[in-house]
C-alpha cells in the first residue's frame, strides 16, 4: 500500500470521526435549547405568568420540562433501541424546540424524532421499531400521571395563583382553555382521587406540571399512534394486517379525523358552544395527506407476525383509545 493510500484512507477515517462528532453536538444542542424552552412554557403554564423571569422563579418549572423530556426521550430511544436490534442505522433522537410565543398554546416542544438511515428488512423490524416508541412514552407517561394524581397539593395551590378562584366572579369577561378529557385521566382519577378530595377541573388542569405533562404525553401519543402513514400507529397496523387493510384503516382513520376537524370547526365559527370536535384535527390531517402521506411503503419482506407481537400490537391499540381525546383544546368565552 503506498504512502499516499495510506494518508486517504486515515484522512476519511478523520473526516467521518469528524462528522459523528458534530452530529452529536446538534443532538446535545437542540436537547439544551428544548430544555430551555420548555422551562419557560412551564413557568408560563404552571403559574399562568408572562417572563421576564428570574433565575429562582423557573427552578420551580423544572418539573415540567423534566417531564416533559423524560416522556419525549423514553418514546424515542425506545425507536432508537429497536432499531439497534434490528441492526438498521438510526440517529440519535433530534428534540424540537418551540420558543413561547404570546397567545399561543405551546408547550415549549413540538417533540422529538429519529430518522432511520438504512431500510427496514421486513415487517417485524418494522412492527417492533414503530411500537417500541408509544409502549417506551406511554410507560414513562402513566408513572407520571400516577406521581400527579398521588401528590395533588390543596386548594391553597390554586389559590396562590389565582386568589378569587372560589367566587362566583372567577372566570368572567375572560378567554377559557380547557383541556379534552380522556379515558385514562378518567380512570386514573377513579382510581386515586377520593370522594370530596380537592381535584382541578380541566380548566385549571395546566398548573399542575405532572398532570400537565402527563396530559400532554397522552396528547402526542394519540397523535402518533394514529394508523396512518408512516405514524408508529400506522407502522404497527401494516406490520400486523398488510398493505391493504392499512389502506382501508389509514383511509376510515382519515375521515374520523376530518369529521372531529369539521365538527370543531364549525362548532367555533357558529359558537355552537357543543364542545365536540377540533378544528387542529383539520391541520393534522393535512400533514398526513401532504406530508407524512396516507399509504405506507412496502417493506422487502413480510410474513405473519407471531402471538406474542400480535398481543403488542392490540396493547398498543389500547394504549390509543385510551389516550386519544376527540377534543383536545376547549376555548370558550
Amino acid at each position: 500500500m503506498s504512502e499516499n493510500s495510506e494518508e486517504n484512507i486515515f484522512s476519511k477515517i478523520f473526516e467521518n470521526r469528524k462528522k459523528k462528532k458534530d452530529r452529536v453536538y446538534i443532538h446535545i444542542l437542540l436537547f439544551v435549547v428544548t430544555f430551555i424552552t420548555t422551562t419557560i412554557a412551564g413557568m408560563e403554564w404552571t403559574t399562568g405568568k408572562i417572563g421576564p423571569y428570574e433565575f429562582h422563579d423557573l427552578l420551580k418549572a423544572l418539573p415540567y420540562s423534566v417531564s416533559i423530556l423524560l416522556i419525549l426521550g423514553f418514546h424515542e430511544f425506545g425507536h432508537y433501541f429497536a432499531s439497534i436490534f434490528h441492526k438498521v442505522k438510526a440517529t440519535l433522537p433530534y428534540f424540537i424546540p418551540f420558543p413561547p410565543i404570546p397567545g399561543f398554546l405551546n408547550f415549549g416542544t413540538i417533540g422529538a424524532v429519529i430518522k432511520t438511515k438504512t431500510p427496514v428488512p421486513n415487517n417485524k423490524a418494522m412492527f417492533d421499531i414503530g411500537v417500541a416508541g408509544p409502549i417506551a412514552g406511554f410507560i414513562m407517561c402513566l408513572a407520571i400521571l400516577i406521581y400527579g394524581f398521588l401528590n395533588v397539593p390543596g386548594e391553597e395551590y390554586i389559590l396562590a395563583i389565582h386568589p378569587d378562584y372560589f367566587l362566583d366572579t372567577y372566570g368572567q369577561n375572560a378567554i377559557s382553555l380547557e383541556f379534552g378529557n380522556n379515558l385514562l385521566f378518567i380512570i386514573l382519577k377513579s382510581i386515586f382521587i377520593e370522594p370530596g378530595q380537592f381535584f382541578p377541573p380541566m380548566s385549571e388542569i395546566y398548573h399542575y406540571p405532572y398532570l400537565c405533562v402527563g396530559w400532554f404525553g397522552l396528547f402526542v401519543t394519540a397523535m402518533n399512534m394514529v394508523p396512518v402513514g408512516q405514524l408508529d400507529g400506522g407502522h404497527v397496523i401494516y406490520a400486523m394486517f398488510g398493505l391493504k387493510k392499512h389502506e382501508h384503516i389509514a383511509g376510515f382513520s382519515m375521515l374520523i379525523l376530518l369529521l372531529l376537524g369539521f365538527m370543531g370547526l364549525f362548532d367555533t365559527l357558529l359558537e355552537l358552544q357543543l364542545n365536540v370536535g377540533w378544528s387542529g384535527w383539520l391541520f393534522w390531517a393535512g400533514i398526513l395527506y401532504f406530508i407524512i402521506k396516507i399509504k405506507h411503503p412496502p417493506v422487502y419482506h413480510f410474513e405473519k407476525l407471531n402471538l406474542g407481537r400480535q398481543i403488542v400490537g392490540y396493547i398498543s391499540l389500547l394504549i390509543l383509545i385510551l389516550s386519544f381525546m376527540p377534543s383536545p383544546f376547549i376555548i370558550s368565552l
